[in-house]
């Protein structure tokens, strides 16, 4: 498996931390991978300051892969750990990213680092959308054949290292391992490397449930390193004692059925390789990915994707955003969906890709710097045109650099329409069955003149009647006969920004919520939006009937239990605490200071909000007496924390300053925050002010 070296003028961050990184030392929470045997022995990297906030915060429900042929998706990014280093967030708003998980099974995060222990940005994701997160433990080169001498001298030396890596994807809340010994080992090593896959195998079940452990097809039986691109006899042995095998990508077109003879009844734990960068692998890789993918599909086995990153590698064109979406819609094409949502409530969707130009809380903007943090990612809509008076009406596209609702993101539509001529598209397509609670359905709106949105809810019964509700502030003159229900949600809030917040109720008892719809339409146009044209005849202008300009932006999408009760503890139920505080001066005029802020439940509650924003507020000194206060404009958005803690770095002290208040604004699952006034806090005397 071979990775790919970064190009010339690509911007990110570096891909290795700096020479004098010392991971016990305070400094931005990195993740980083584990380089040596030594400190994988030694447990080293739970001594890291750094490995706390490394914890995946999004748990995946245990459940087995699904019988059928699957996709795994290996990352291999400019050699890993670049943007998406940055624990708590980078500014690199061009960062690379997938969002097209409901095509995808499995995610291997990849390096070519002894131990890689994927950011918790992708296991964050990845789990919110159902998927798999596998790490990477690779030997390669001379190197990686001292540290197999090493690991396999004894049997309890294997079995050693396998705890090892199980007690850290356990740890930090990732799903197993992708095993890749690239090197050639002596025959006699090898009854030691299967107790090394099957012990580790055996430790991840044991201790976590429907984890993975894959093998990479690379050394053979004899030890030789002899790639096989197929399931055979050679490497079977291997495939035995775990979950599956990632067949190396140069196979030929009759392997994938040899293959499935080979699996049996786990064909479907059969990956064959496909490398997207197109060295030797069947059907070229880059835009013919398909190619492979449908012969995998007609064999029955399951698809290994390696370095999807080659759209962002090579500048694929006309900008990144475009060239991913149309490859995946070519994998789509070949593959089909395999994940949906929403399968649980609460549902909440603010389509945030987990990186933009802007972040905003309910409507309000908090900075307008550029950022990235995939574990902010929401859940990803599918944007599938459904019915329209053409296909091109409307152009609808997830959008972060339109002002936003809730995040970095949202959906844009813009075009024209006739009024009453809904514009239809698909979001989500779910799997979600009702019990006989209601369903209370949110969503917010910005739009221009009479464009109006609305949400068409679709559902299923056992019997197969297909059931369609539209939740719409305003009815849709002759149109409401498309729906078996109509529901006018009432308005619970508009923003000074021009957002809307609409809420309506739907009670569906018994039924599945399959789809979720957006609805574009026009209430009657003024003269003023209606567009006009030219007769053939060259005579003067006339109005077309109702052909108006169409502009919405759809901010958030929740859809949750009725009976669910919304409470966020006061302020006065959570201690906080601060650590590691370096003040450093700067000039005579301010200072800056580092630390480390952590909260927690007083009654030992370990309950975990989904995101938690950072402020802070800047109390002047005390001056004649009278107590300090909050300067006007200083509540400073600092960034979001997936776990219960946060390192703030280098925050600017100016002279005047004497005290600092740090708030942690808690955010539910349904992505409604805490009133900040209520939200916990810390004061801090600022030092020598």
């Amino acid at each position: 498996m071979k990775s790919n070296a970064p190009p010339q003028d690509q911007e990110s961050s570096t891909v290795d931390h700096p020479p004098q990184f010392d991971p016990l030392q305070p400094c931005s929470p990195i993740s980083y991978p584990i380089k040596t045997l030594e400190e994988l022995e030694t447990r080293s990297y739970f001594e890291s300051f750094h490995c706390p906030f490394n914890k995946s915060s999004v748990p995946l429900k245990p459940t087995s892969l699904p019988n059928r042929p699957r996709l795994l998706v290996c990352h291999d990014m400019q050699g890993g750990y670049v943007d998406d280093k940055w624990v708590q967030g980078g500014t690199n708003a061009d960062a690379y990213a997938i969002w097209h998980w409901y095509l995808i099974d499995v995610f291997v995060y990849f390096s070519h680092n002894l131990v890689t222990l994927p950011p918790p940005c992708w296991t964050n994701t990845a789990h919110r959308h159902g998927v798999k997160v596998l790490g990477t433990f690779i030997t390669e080169w001379d190197e990686g054949r001292i540290i197999c001498n090493k690991l396999l001298a004894t049997k309890e030396s294997a079995q050693m290292c396998a705890e090892r890596l199980a007690e850290l994807a356990i740890d930090l809340g990732f799903d197993g391992w992708l095993i890749n010994m690239e090197v050639g080992l002596l025959e006699e090593q090898i009854p030691i490397l299967e107790e090394f896959v099957s012990h580790l195998t055996h430790t991840m079940h044991s201790s976590m449930p429907e984890s993975l452990v894959i093998w990479y097809d690379s050394v053979i039986t004899t030890g030789n390193l002899r790639w096989q691109d197929q399931l055979n006899e050679k490497n079977k042995p291997f495939f035995d004692i775990c979950d599956g095998i990632f067949v190396n990508y140069t196979w030929k077109s009759n392997y994938p059925d040899l293959s499935a003879a080979v699996a049996g009844d786990r064909k479907f734990d059969v990956y064959m390789g496909i490398d997207v960068f197109g060295r030797k692998t069947f059907g070229g890789g880059q835009w013919n990915t398909n190619v492979a993918l449908d012969v995998l599909k007609k064999a029955n086995v399951s698809a290994a994707i390696f370095a999807p990153g080659w759209l962002y590698e090579t500048n694929q064109p006309p900008d990144f955003q475009t060239a991913q979406n149309c490859w995946w819609e070519l994998v789509a094409k070949s593959w089909g969906g395999v994940n949906n949502y929403p399968k649980l409530l609460p549902f909440y969707s603010n389509f945030d890709q987990g990186q933009g130009y802007h972040i905003s809380v309910e409507g309000n903007q908090l900075t307008d710097a550029p950022w990235n943090n995939m574990s902010c990612q929401g859940f990803q809509p599918r944007l599938e045109f459904i019915d329209g008076p053409t296909p091109d009406a409307i152009q609808f596209i997830v959008d972060f650099k339109e002002e936003s609702y809730n995040g970095g993101g949202n959906i844009t539509f813009k075009g024209t329409l006739e009024d009453n001529v809904p514009f239809t598209i698909r979001l989500f397509q779910g799997e979600l069955l009702l019990d006989n609670m209601p369903l209370v359905v949110t969503y917010s709106v910005k739009s221009k003149g009479g464009s109006l949105l609305g949400l068409s809810l679709q559902f299923s019964s056992l019997l197969s009647e297909r059931i369609s509700v539209l939740v719409a502030p305003s009815e849709m003159n002759g149109l409401s006969h498309r729906f078996s229900k109509v529901i006018m949600p009432s308005q619970v809030g508009k923003m000074a920004s021009k957002w809307i917040v609409h809420e309506g109720t739907v009670a569906m008892d018994g039924l599945m919520l399959t789809e979720i719809h957006a609805v574009c339409y026009r209430t009657k146009s003024t003269p003023r939006e209606l567009r006009s044209e030219v007769r053939a005849d060259n005579q003067d202008s006339v109005l077309a009937p109702s052909l108006a300009e169409y502009s919405a932006v759809l901010g958030h999408i929740t859809i949750k239990n009725s009976s669910e009760n919304l409470f966020f503890p006061p302020s006065t139920a959570w201690l906080t605490e601060s650590q590691y505080i370096k003040y450093s001066l700067i000039s005579q005029g301010f200072k800056t200071a580092s630390l480390k802020i952590l909260w927690k439940l007083k009654d030992g509650n370990n309950f975990l909000f989904p995101k938690y924003n950072i402020y802070v507020e800047k109390l002047a000194k005390q001056v004649d007496g009278n107590a300090a206060g909050r300067l006007e404009d200083t509540r400073v958005y600092l960034g979001a924390a997936h776990v219960q803690a946060f390192y703030i770095s280098d925050l600017s002290i100016p002279s005047h300053i004497g005290r600092l208040k740090l708030i942690i604004q808690a955010c539910a699952a349904d992505g409604t925050c805490q009133e900040l006034d209520d939200s916990p806090y810390m004061l801090l005397d600022v030092e020598g002010q």
